[in-house]
């Protein structure tokens, strides 16, 4: 019994240590496939431009629809992409500057999220996001 239990705990913290975002966003995989660039920033100009197209279509929306989840498996893709920058590029300031964006999306995301039901909130959280995916892609390009 003690084994199973142990076996059960260690399981656990396996998934949870490993990035379990999969788990639970299955088709943030499939959205970082689709926007595979040639480098990591790369990958991070093709999520935020997937991800303004499905801000601009999530909006007028209500709830959980089809493009705010379109969204929300994309934040996650964009959010692991950070993993694919070079050391080099990890230690520019515009990079810094880039994480500063990553944790601004995620806030507007949280508020986003809180409104989904409720207009014009969702609305102008969506427009949040929109100019902060701008701001990040710019900064994406100094790096690149």
């Amino acid at each position: 019994m003690h084994r199973l239990i142990g076996t059960f705990i260690l399981s656990m913290l396996l998934i949870g240590l490993s990035g379990c975002s999969y788990l639970f966003y299955p088709r943030a995989g499939d959205y970082a496939t689709q926007a595979k660039g040639m480098s990591g920033v790369e990958t991070m100009i093709n999520l935020t431009n997937m991800m303004e197209v499905s801000a601009t279509k999530a909006k007028g929306g209500k709830g959980v629809d089809t493009t705010l989840d379109d969204f929300h498996n994309q934040l996650h893709a964009l959010l692991d992409s950070y993993d694919g920058v070079t050391q080099e590029q990890a230690k520019t300031p515009a990079f810094d500057l880039a994480v500063t964006h990553k944790k601004e999306l995620t806030a507007i995301f949280w508020r986003l999220w809180k409104f989904k039901d409720d207009q014009p909130q969702r609305d102008q959280h969506l427009d949040l996001s929109i100019a902060e995916l701008k701001e990040l892609r710019e900064t994406l390009r100094t790096i690149k």
